[in-house]
C-alpha cells in the first residue's frame, strides 16, 4: 500500500545563540493511508516542532533538510512539505493537512464568535462561496464535531465554552476546509490531521468522548491521524503504532502493542513505569530532565539517564535496531 506521507531523514535546525541546535534531528517514519500513528514523549522532545514542519509553521529562519512525501491520491503525485512555497500551502493546509492545536483557549481568537472563526478557515478555501453556503459549512462542522445546537454554539465566543467544546471547535476547523462544496464531506476532506495533545487538561469522561469522536471522524471522513501526547494510555487507545521521540530523534518505533507490552528501549521502559494505570503499583519517575538541545551528550542523548548505561553509549549516537518484526530502537543493548 502506497503511504499518505513518508518521513526520510526530517531534520529541522534553529537558531539560538551562539549555535544551531536540532529540534527534529532525522526523524524518519511512514504513514499508511487511513492509520493512526501516536507520537509520544516528555516535551521538549521534539513532537510538536515536528507537527509545525508538517504543517509549514516553523519559526522564522529554521532551516529544513531531508523529505516529507505527501501522496493526497493513492495514484497522483507526491509532494515534498518541505520544499512548498509559501504561496502553494494554501492549497495544502486546510485541505490535505489540518491540525488541532494543543490549548484550544489560545488557539482561538478570544473576541471572534467561534462559528466566524470557522467560516473563516472555510472562505480562505472556498472564495466562491456565498454567505449562506459558508454558514451551512460551518454548521455542518459543528455537527461533524459532535457539537450539540450548532447554530447557538456558533454564536458564543471561546470563554463561553467548556473545555471539551471549544476542543470540538477546533476539530470542526480542522474539517471545514477539506470539504466539499456542497458540504457533504468526504471526497476533499483533509486527508491527514494532526492531532497535538488534544485531550490535555480535559476530565476523563470528556477525554474519552474526544477520542471517540477522532475515532469517528476517522471512519467516516476516511483520515490519516497522527496523534500526539505524553499519555501512553491514550495513545494505546487511538493508534496502530507508535513512535517514542527523545531529545529530537525516533528512538523506538513499531507495532503500538507490541512497543507497549515489550518496549526495548531504557526510555520508553522508563515512560512506562511512570505512567499511572489500574494497578494501584508505585510510580517510578525518570531520574534527571530531557537535556538542552545545545548542551546533548556526544553518544546517545538518553544515556546520562540511563539505568542500563554502558561506556559504548558516551561514544557514538546508536543507530535504529531491528527489535522484531516492524519495531526497531536505538539502542545498543539491541
Amino acid at each position: 500500500m502506497t503511504a499518505l506521507l513518508e518521513l526520510r531523514d526530517l531534520t529541522v535546525q534553529l537558531l539560538t545563540p551562539g549555535r544551531w541546535v536540532r529540534p527534529v534531528d532525522e526523524v524518519s517514519l511512514r504513514v499508511e493511508r487511513g492509520a493512526a500513528l501516536g507520537i509520544v514523549g516528555e516535551s521538549g522532545s521534539g513532537k510538536t516542532m515536528l507537527s509545525l514542519a508538517l504543517m509549514g509553521l516553523l519559526p522564522a529562519g529554521a532551516r529544513v533538510s531531508g523529505s516529507a512525501m505527501l501522496r493526497a491520491e493513492e495514484n497522483g503525485p507526491a509532494i515534498d512539505l518541505t520544499r512548498v512555497r509559501e504561496e502553494d500551502w494554501p492549497e495544502i493546509r486546510g485541505r490535505r493537512i489540518a491540525m488541532i492545536f494543543q490549548e484550544p483557549m489560545t488557539a482561538l481568537n478570544p473576541v471572534m464568535r467561534v462559528g466566524a472563526q470557522i467560516a473563516e478557515a472555510v472562505r480562505a478555501h472556498e472564495r466562491g462561496l456565498n454567505k449562506q453556503a459558508v454558514t451551512q459549512r460551518v454548521l455542518h462542522a459543528l455537527e461533524q464535531a459532535a457539537v450539540p445546537e450548532p447554530e447557538v454554539r456558533a454564536r458564543q465566543y471561546p470563554h463561553e465554552l467548556s473545555g471539551g467544546l471549544r476542543q470540538r471547535v477546533l476539530i470542526a476547523m480542522a474539517i471545514a476546509a477539506g470539504e466539499n462544496s456542497n458540504g457533504a464531506g468526504g471526497k476533499n476532506v483533509s486527508r491527514l490531521l494532526i492531532a497535538d495533545e488534544p485531550t490535555t487538561a480535559l476530565d476523563v469522561t470528556v477525554q474519552k468522548q474526544i477520542l471517540e469522536l477522532l475515532a469517528k471522524l476517522r471512519r467516516e471522513l476516511g483520515l490519516t491521524l497522527i496523534f500526539i501526547s505524553h499519555d501512553l494510555g491514550v495513545v494505546a487507545q487511538v493508534a496502530e503504532r507508535v513512535a517514542v521521540m527523545y531529545a529530537g530523534r525516533v528512538v523506538e518505533e513499531g507495532l503500538a502493542l507490541e512497543v507497549l507490552r515489550a518496549p526495548r528501549h531504557p526510555y520508553t521502559v522508563g515512560l512506562l513505569r511512570a505512567s499511572p494505570d489500574l494497578s494501584q503499583r508505585k510510580l517510578v519517575p525518570i531520574a534527571g530532565m530531557v537535556p538542552a538541545l545545545d548542551a546533548l551528550p556526544p553518544g546517545c542523548a538518553f544515556e546520562p539517564r540511563c539505568e542500563l548505561r554502558k561506556k559504548e553509549c558516551t561514544q557514538a549516537v546508536p543507530e535504529p535496531r531491528v527489535a522484531g518484526p516492524e519495531h526497531t530502537a536505538r539502542c545498543i543493548l539491541v
